[in-house]
């Protein structure tokens, strides 16, 4: 294409956006408030809905053509050195064109709304899709659906930007987009709205309900009318409960709360060892990405996302999984298709980490899938081939422990049930979804307080996604609270400089510092006035003698709910701060409750 075409093109692109903004601008001002958020939701579900099937296809397609290749040489050799060029190429892209930084996980959405009154970067609208098509799309060992929602929540946040809306319906805008990511990633709209109302907004109105509702359903719409079923995660055989296989299914869940925690420690460590290295660039890459590439060629499941391998694990003849592999001439014997499947399932939190950490991006949401039906498949194939009980059925449990590890990852059992229950085409399976979600849920909740992805956060004191107060609370700047202009003395001043500061001024405490601004003392108006209204003993009494060491004192880093706690204990009202062991002023309880009375209003979504 020549340059004058080009130019000519991109005059006509921005002269539609342009005309676009218009038009929004003026429905913006001829509609209510509610109205308008009606049709923000769908605005912002049909561009993560474009992303989803960005995502999705590549991904889809070159699995297939790395397969079609691997079925020539035998051998999954593709599958093993495409891991490395993707995850090179994502280091080049974060390094020369998002400056160095990328925030991955759908943490970053949670800091988002407790933190940042749902601010989403602007350029997470596009470095979620092309960082996650590189990884991911050729084969990094992660899931797509964490870089979706996080593109979803910034196509929510920056309209909400974009269009001046207030906090809360911005927030509410991001769920949207988040909704809207995982009905079009697997066609599930139900799933979209309770992962947003389960995982994201822990505190929401019945009304709020309608533009995620509106939102999941039209990305779930979109995704239905344009991906092949192929693309998407989804069963056709009829699935029956059998009342009888209850047991199995209570020891399926044991195993999969277990199984969640396994996951989500040696996923946190690996990932924490590759946060060791001082060199961040291509050698940590292409040291991480070789190992993962060891680890896809003996286990080729590992590979991508691992949809395809789900599939055929569910279906009638899962040996297919060995073939191109070492294990091809093996796959009629069920003890090795067996040990096959149990390794694989160990090695996949090592390999998930191996990709995010050395510098890829995804989530943990479809391996939590695989690694569920992975283990599903493992339980119900053991009790068969053992003769314990009459016959497993072996793709129930499959699919069944895919909501368990879900469940037991994300402490999200409502989200995992209904998206088991949607894309296996029926809720035949209801019962023991909610026995194997709830039972992992309980055994993870036991061992682990918080979720995977709210874990290292609230490590940090960042956010508590599950308590509303503190949500808020830890969503204050106590910097702008803190009151400065407090007159200060020093040992050198007389008792009457504190007598004129009290009279002419509303304090009622006086710091007293040293010549390096240090903190060595207070003046409390009320323990000083026996003096203060005493002319002789202003006269003759010095200000050591009515100065008193404050018990507590604020450190300006420290967290709000600390903050809080050290004024119920001091049972006082203002307190000093400190920065870097300097003076740095007073902080009064009443201006901390009246800004959370303030957020609080502010993050009422209704």
């Amino acid at each position: 294409m020549s340059k004058s075409k080009a130019s000519f093109f991109k005059i006509i692109f921005r002269s539609f956006f342009r005309r676009a903004e218009n038009l929004i601008y003026l429905l913006k001002d001829r509609v209510s408030e509610r109205n308008f958020i009606y049709f923000a939701s769908v605005v912002v579900a049909i561009t993560c809905s474009l992303a989803v099937i960005i995502l999705k296809s590549f991904a889809h397609n070159i699995f297939l053509w790395a397969n079609d290749i691997n079925g020539y040489l035998k051998l999954p050799y593709i599958n093993s050195l495409l891991p490395i060029a993707g995850i090179l190429l994502t280091v080049f892209v974060v390094r020369n064109f998002l400056g160095n930084s990328l925030e991955k996980g759908s943490s970053k959405i949670l800091y988002a709304v407790a933190r940042k009154g749902g601010i989403v970067p602007k350029k997470q609208m596009y470095a979620q899709i092309v960082t996650s098509s590189l990884t991911v799309g050729l084969g990094g060992s992660a899931g797509l659906e964490s870089p979706i929602v996080i593109t979803g929540a910034a196509f929510g946040s920056n309209f909400a930007q974009k269009y001046h809306l207030s906090q809360k319906d911005r927030i509410l805008l991001l769920a949207c987009g988040v909704a809207a990511g995982i009905g079009a990633a697997f066609n599930a709209p139900i799933a979209g709205v309770l992962f947003a109302i389960e995982v994201v907004l822990t505190d929401v109105s019945i009304s709020a309900f309608i533009p995620i509702i509106i939102s999941a359903a039209t990305g779930a719409l979109i995704s239905k009318v344009t991906l092949s079923p192929d693309t998407l995660l989804n069963f056709e055989q009829t699935l029956k409960f059998d009342y009888h296989n209850t047991p199995f299914y209570i020891l399926l869940g044991i195993l999969a709360g277990f199984a969640s925690l396994y996951h989500a420690r040696n996923f946190q460590r690996v990932e924490k060892f590759f946060g060791t290295f001082k060199n961040k660039g291509y050698r940590r890459a292409l040291f991480g990405a070789s190992i993962l590439a060891v680890l896809i060629f003996f286990s080729p499941s590992l590979f991508g996302e691992g949809y395809e391998s789900i599939k055929i694990l569910a279906s009638k003849n899962p040996g297919v999984l060995l073939d191109n592999t070492m294990l091809e001439h093996f796959k009629s014997n069920e003890w090795v298709l067996l040990a096959f499947i149990g390794i694989t399932v160990l090695l996949k939190a090592f390999a998930t980490g191996l990709t995010v950490g050395s510098g890829g991006n995804g989530g943990n949401f479809a391996p939590s899938l695989f690694v569920g039906s992975y283990l599903g498949f493992f339980v119900a194939k053991t009790v068969n081939l053992l003769n314990f009980t009459h016959h497993l059925p072996i793709a129930n449990f499959t699919i069944v422990g895919m909501a368990g590890i879900l469940s037991g990852l994300f402490h999200a059992p409502l989200t995992a049930i209904f998206l088991i229950g949607e894309i296996t085409g029926g809720y035949d399976l209801m019962v023991p979804l909610m026995i194997v979600s709830s039972v992992s849920y309980a055994v993870s909740k036991q061992f682990e307080k918080h979720s995977m992805d709210v874990k290292a956060l609230a490590d940090k004191g960042d956010v508590f996604t599950s308590d509303k107060d503190k949500n808020i609370l830890q969503s204050i700047d106590l910097y702008n609270l803190v009151q400065k202009k407090y007159k200060t003395l020093s040992l050198d001043n007389t008792v009457e400089s504190a007598v004129k500061i009290f009279s002419s001024t509303e304090q009622k405490i006086i710091p007293i510092l040293d010549e390096e601004k240090n903190l060595i003392g207070i003046i409390n108006f009320e323990a000083a006035k026996a003096v203060i209204f005493n002319q002789y003993s202003v006269k003759f009494t010095s200000i050591s003698e009515i100065m008193s060491q404050p018990e507590n004192v604020i450190q300006l880093e420290d967290k709000p709910e600390k903050v809080m706690k050290q004024f119920e204990t001091s049972n006082t009202n203002i307190l000093p701060v400190i920065q870097k062991g300097k003076y740095f002023g007073f902080l009064s309880k009443i201006d901390v409750l009246e800004n959370y009375r303030q957020r609080l209003k502010e993050m009422i979504i209704d």
